[in-house]
């Protein structure tokens, strides 16, 4: 599956990154490779997760308190928000509408 990340997405995630390479060295890196490996593992089985009744799928990061809520759409996996667990829920979600699709 091809992966694409929207700009919100990937501003959320920097943002984030940011925040905690600023309380500790090195914590914003681990971050990073964390979301980058559930967003493998999503190339890999978009599936798996359940189909939300808003229509998306999520992921949980398992160290830190984010989630990766992505659509599917033929052989693409939209990437729609890095979103902290412990705030607005679907605060992104009119974004799926942005996306163009066929």
């Amino acid at each position: 599956m091809t992966i694409r990340v929207v700009p919100e997405a990937r501003l959320e995630l920097r943002d984030a990154v940011d925040y905690y390479e600023k309380q500790q060295s090195g914590l914003g890196r681990l971050l990073w490779r964390e979301a980058d490996e559930h967003i493998l593992w999503v190339s890999l089985n978009p599936e798996v997760p359940r189909l939300r009744p808003a229509g998306y799928r999520r992921v949980n990061l398992r160290v830190f308190p984010y989630y990766i809520a992505y659509i599917v759409r033929r052989d693409i996996v939209w990437i729609i928000a890095i979103g902290h667990s412990h705030r607005r829920p679907e605060y992104w979600i009119e974004r799926k509408q942005n996306i163009d699709l066929p």
